[in-house]
């Protein structure tokens, strides 16, 4: 990690329960906030509601919905079996970095049925994360299309699961077929650091794509 990744990620603010312990922006009118939203897309499963949720400084909300017989025929379990419960519309939480730039991150839906609320998630976003998963990187592909159609800068983290086998970004660039101006890299979304990483490689991504 870079000295300029390292410095922004130690003055990140640290992960509070409640509202209780409120960022600078929100106790100095003065001091207005840059607020930019982001989404984390990518297939289901991925662990795209662990990001949000390791990564938010307030209660994430989360609509999480429990698993029944009639997804059986099309959600697949192979990967992760001991899934019990899916996003169906959203998830959302906050992030402040360097005191007053606030990230509002959402996390979309994975399954194709719900396909149809990305246009709604993605107005006015800077940018995305596209999440992957080694075991299945094909389920990442629809979220690949949709960001390189739309036009919208985007990153690829490979979300790194304890019995996968761990590969270098190249690899994962090559086998997706990602173009050399997109970062990809490997995270751990049960991690805030790594999650921190991943977000602040996308914002300069986006900077870097549309600078104005």
């Amino acid at each position: 990690m870079d000295s300029a990744v390292s410095d922004a990620v130690q003055g990140v603010s640290p992960l509070v329960e409640d509202d209780e312990q409120l960022q600078p922006w929100q106790t100095d009118r003065t001091r207005a906030p840059i607020a930019t939203k982001i989404v984390v897309a990518g297939g289901f499963g991925v662990g795209k509601t662990t990001l949000v949720s390791t990564v938010s400084e307030i209660k994430p909300l989360e609509t999480e919905a429990l698993m029944t017989e009639a997804s059986v025929e099309t959600d697949d379990l192979t990967a992760t079996p001991d899934k019990l419960t899916t996003t169906v519309a959203m998830d959302f939480g906050r992030i402040t970095l360097d005191d007053d730039l606030v990230l509002y991150v959402f996390g979309t839906p994975g399954q194709q049925r719900f396909w149809f609320m990305w246009d709604d998630l993605v107005r006015g976003a800077i940018g995305a994360v596209v999440m992957a998963d080694t075991r299945r990187l094909k389920d990442c592909f629809p979220a690949l299309d949709y960001f390189e159609s739309c036009g919208l800068p985007y990153v690829v983290a490979v979300n790194h699961f304890d019995e996968t086998e761990r590969f270098e970004p190249d690899d994962v660039r090559e086998a997706l077929t990602i173009p050399d101006r997109i970062p990809v890299m490997i995270m751990d979304a049960r991690h805030r650091i790594s999650v921190i990483e991943t977000l602040l490689s996308l914002v300069g991504h986006a900077l870097e794509e549309t600078p104005e």
